[in-house]
């Protein structure tokens, strides 16, 4: 049986949400807690 880290789904995921991250930490400092928490929950 595969691992669920062997699925071509959650290794898209996984890149989307590295990508996510990497597009938010560049947000200004006063968005850190409104827009950028949104995003990354969504």
């Amino acid at each position: 049986m595969k691992s669920h880290n062997d699925l071509r789904l959650y290794q898209e995921s996984m890149d989307l949400v590295t990508e996510i991250y990497q597009v938010t930490n560049n947000f200004p400092d006063s968005e850190k807690f409104g827009l950028t928490s949104q995003i990354r929950r969504a």
